[in-house]
């Protein structure tokens, strides 16, 4: 059972995401936050797997309230829901400790897959604010990307590129004339040799060696 902890301020958007997020048999809501500081509270008393947190809230924003939870129970993972896709929230809240980030709107079962998927250690980063963290990091870091054609076949490389431009695995299909069978297949090969849990991880290795330019 994944025992979570839902901060937003508005009460409403609490309750909706406790009713979404217990339609899920393995998952609990086992208490809900207004603010940073009872967020704080609530995550000291409950000790939860999860903590799905807003970032723009009065008083202690979520940015602060994540900062502050991550450095006191480390094991606790957080996973940002907001309505904000701008930059500077994208990469405080990342700094912060934030294991993922999902904008409010997000589907039913994308949000049930990356709570899942975040306890289990993946990580999760919304596709419209991905592109803007891959960017910062190709900007800090590009090593050659020799490495990973020694790791990889030139089909699997190519492949990586595709992930890393942020394409879905049906457009990679539609695009190299392969069925999503054989692209699904090569992602996971790509993902065991690269040594990564998910396409972010592997997206973010693959702009680091420079294969994220068109």
């Amino acid at each position: 059972m994944i025992r979570v902890v839902v901060v937003d301020d508005q009460a409403v958007v609490c309750d909706g995401l406790e009713l979404i997020l217990g339609s899920d048999p393995n998952i609990q809501v086992i208490g809900k936050a207004y603010d940073g500081d009872q967020a704080i509270e609530l995550v000291t008393e409950k000790k939860p797997d999860l903590v799905l947190m807003d970032l723009k809230m009065p008083g202690l924003n979520g940015i602060q309230a994540t900062r502050e939870i991550k450095h006191r129970f480390p094991q606790v993972k957080v996973l940002a829901l907001t309505t904000y896709g701008d930059d500077e929230w994208v990469f405080d809240a990342i700094r912060a400790g934030a294991d993922g980030y999902l904008l409010k709107g997000v589907k039913r079962e994308e949000l049930l897959n990356a709570v899942q998927g975040t306890v289990q250690g993946k990580t999760h980063v919304d596709p419209s604010v991905a592109g803007k963290l891959f960017q910062s990091v190709a900007r800090a870091s590009t090593p050659p990307s020799s490495r990973l054609s020694e790791t990889l076949s030139e089909r699997e490389v190519e492949i990586l590129r595709l992930i890393a431009q942020g394409y879905t695995n049906a457009e990679i299909a539609e695009k190299l004339y392969l069925t999503r069978g054989t692209v699904r297949n090569y992602v996971s090969s790509i993902l065991e040799k690269l040594g990564v849990e998910d396409r972010t991880q592997a997206a973010i290795l693959a702009i680091q060696c420079g294969l994220g330019e068109s």
